[in-house]
Parts: structure tokens; C-alpha cells; sequence
């Protein structure tokens, strides 16, 4: 909104010429996104704290969580306010690229606020059934692909086609009905991947503004014709504004962990996370950089793979000797090491270590390829 009402005065005041710039604007987006966080944030909590809307602690969970039932949660509401008021502000109305971006952080956000109110409002203890909302998410994810066949974003024509880190000349090449299932399970898959590490205070949205910074720098690159072509990257215009949501979600996760961290106030909840991943999923599918997620989001990844192969092997075992084992003391990863006895801080922080080193490997791509 910013960049369409004061660019054009850049004629009669040359200062305002700097709104051209997309990394003046991000600047903006980060501190907006902050501001927004830490204005919305109390009043929203102080709201759900009226309306007992408290956190439902899995008793089969760590005991140490047992003392967090009743924190306030749906404060993924303060970050879907921060993404939406900053990219609005900062980045161009006019882009699909921006236009998709938010809708499909609303979409997800608004099953994961779903989810949130049958439990925590409705007292649904399994709020939307898992395979239900597993569904809506697919839907929305192949819908989402769909568009990008049907409205392919420049360069037109090879919508099909996607990057493969550390690879110059090498493509994943989609057979064009098999596209809107492939988007449907990155979006799907990474949304529930920050679903299931938001467990401890702080350590979803510390990790999910690691990934949306990486991303960030991915989007400019590949939205200049100059980097992109010394990289070796698709050249994909508009793309970089996309700079500007990335960090508008970093600066509200960033926002949000003022009010998560450890003890937390507030918790994300569906809300947050389904609308984080949904996110930070969606950039990956219009950079046509899927398979980068798997290293940008590196420590989602694991935590994912941890349920899965704790479930299979319970599953497995049990069919073949009567008696299922365990891979983990307790999965997703991070409440295994807290069965180790690690406190939950130390947990959060190596978390955030290891993030930050899969963030830095996939900026490393940019150069080894």
C-alpha cells in the first residue's frame, strides 16, 4: 500500500524514491510485523484469558507440561495480524505472487483456527479429526496448484518444472496433473511439520523465522535478473517482493516469541502453526524451491520423521511379535530429549543451533551448485 501511494511522489521529493527499493521495504515489513506483535499482542491474550480459551495438555505428554493447561492459546491470531497488516503495508497489492502468499496463510490458518475452537472453545477434545483436516489441507493445496497451472507465474511455461538443490542443470520434472498433488503435499506436509514441533515455548516460531529469513534471501535473489543469472537460478520477476512477506512472517514469529518465550503467556496453537507452515510452504512452491524445504526447514523435517518412524515401528512390531517398541522415549524429537532430561530451554536453544546450520546450508546452495 506504502510503495503505490508514496513511490509516485519520488518525482517531487526525491526521498521518497527509496520505496522502490525492496530491501528498504522489508526493513519496514520486519519492524512493522514487530510493532504489530507487541500493540495486538497483549490485548489479544488479555481477550482469550476472558474467555478461558486455555491450552489442552495431552496426558500422555512430558509431566512438566501438565502445569501449562489453562496458558491462553490461538495466539497464532497475533501472527496471522502481524503477516497480514505488514505485507499489506510494505509490499505491492498488484503481484499474484504477493496475493498468493496471503491467501494461503489465511487458508491454513483459518483450519488451524478451526481446530483451536472445537477443542478449546466447543470442548471437542479431538477438534477437527485429524484425517478432516488433513483434507481441508489438501484441498487447499491442490487448489493452490491448480491456479499456478491455470495462471502459471513468469517465466511462463514451465510451471512443471522444479529446482534441485546443488544442482545447476538438473530439474524435477512434474507430469502437469500430478503438479496440484505434489504442491498439496509440500504445502500439507510442511503445515503439520510445524504443527508437530510446536511443542516447547519458543521453539516453533524461533525455527520458523530461521526458515522464512533463509527463504527472504532466496526470494531477492531469484526476483533480480542480475543474481539469479550469476547463480544460476531461474530468473522469476516479481518474485522478489516475496522478500517482503518472508520477513513480514519472520518479524511476527519474532513478535510472537516476545510472548512465547519460556515461561510462556501464550501459544500458537493450530492457528499459528498450520498458518507458519502453510506460509513458509507456499514461498518454497512459488520459488519452485520444494525440495530446498527440506533442508531450509531442516529441524521441521526431523521432527516430522521422528512421528513417523516412532508410529511405523510401534506399529510394525506389534503386528509381528504382539509387542510394540519404541524408536524414541517419546516422539516428535524434542520430547525425547527432554526424556533424556534435558531442560526444555536447552532443548529450544541446540534446536535453534541446528536450524540456523540447515538455514546456512541451503544458503550455501546458492553458490555450490
Amino acid at each position: 500500500m506504502l510503495y503505490h501511494i508514496l513511490f509516485p511522489l519520488a518525482d517531487r521529493h526525491i526521498i521518497f524514491n527509496v520505496f522502490q527499493y525492496i530491501s528498504f521495504r522489508a526493513a519496514g515489513a520486519m519492524v512493522t510485523a514487530l510493532l504489530v506483535s507487541f500493540i495486538a499482542g497483549p490485548p489479544i491474550i488479555r481477550r482469550l484469558e476472558a474467555l478461558n480459551i486455555g491450552q489442552v495438555v495431552r496426558l500422555d505428554g512430558p509431566r512438566t507440561h501438565h502445569t501449562k493447561a489453562g496458558t491462553p492459546t490461538m495466539g497464532g491470531i497475533i501472527i496471522l495480524v502481524s503477516v497480514v497488516t505488514s505485507t499489506l503495508l510494505w509490499a505491492p497489492l498488484d503481484l499474484w505472487y504477493i496475493h498468493a502468499a496471503l491467501a494461503m496463510t489465511m487458508v491454513t490458518g483459518l483450519i488451524g483456527f478451526t481446530d483451536d475452537y472445537l477443542k478449546v472453545v466447543r470442548h471437542e477434545s479431538r477438534g477437527l479429526i485429524a484425517r478432516h483436516k488433513l483434507i481441508w489441507q489438501f484441498v487447499a493445496g491442490i487448489g493452490f496448484g491448480v491456479l499456478l497451472l491455470w495462471i502459471p507465474l513468469p517465466p511462463a511455461g514451465d510451471v512443471t518444472h522444479r529446482l534441485v538443490p546443488f544442482f545447476k542443470n538438473v530439474e524435477l520434472v512434474l507430469v502437469p496433473f500430478a503438479f496440484p498433488l505434489f504442491v498439496a503435499i509440500v504445502v500439507a506436509g510442511f503445515s503439520n511439520a510445524v504443527n508437530l514441533t510446536d511443542g516447547l515455548d519458543g521453539l516453533a516460531a524461533g525455527l520458523a523465522a530461521i526458515s522464512a529469513l533463509a527463504l527472504a534471501l532466496f526470494a531477492y535473489v531469484m526476483g533480480r535478473l542480475d543474481t539469479s543469472f550469476y547463480l544460476g537460478l531461474p530468473y522469476l520477476p516479481g518474485a522478489g517482493e516475496l522478500t517482503v512477506f518472508c520477513v513480514s512472517v519472520a518479524g511476527a514469529a519474532i513478535g510472537f516469541l516476545w510472548f512465547n518465550a519460556p515461561p510462556a503467556t501464550v501459544f500458537m496453537g493450530d492457528t499459528g502453526s498450520l498458518a507458519l507452515g502453510g506460509a513458509i510452504g507456499t514461498v518454497a512452491v512459488l520459488l519452485k524451491s520444494e525440495l530446498l524445504l527440506v533442508v531450509v526447514g531442516g529441524m521441521f523435517v526431523l521432527e516430522a520423521l521422528s512421528v513417523l518412524i516412532q508410529t511405523t515401528t510401534f506399529k510394525i512390531t506389534r503386528r509381528r511379535t504382539g509387542v510394540g517398541r519404541r524408536v524414541f522415549r517419546m516422539a516428535p524429537l524434542h520430547h525425547h530429549f527432554e526424556q533424556l532430561g534435558w531442560p526444555e530451554t536447552r532443548v529450544v536453544i541446540r534446536f535453534y543451533i541446528v536450524g540456523i546450520i540447515f538455514a546456512l546450508v541451503a544458503l550455501a546452495t546458492l553458490k555450490v551448485r
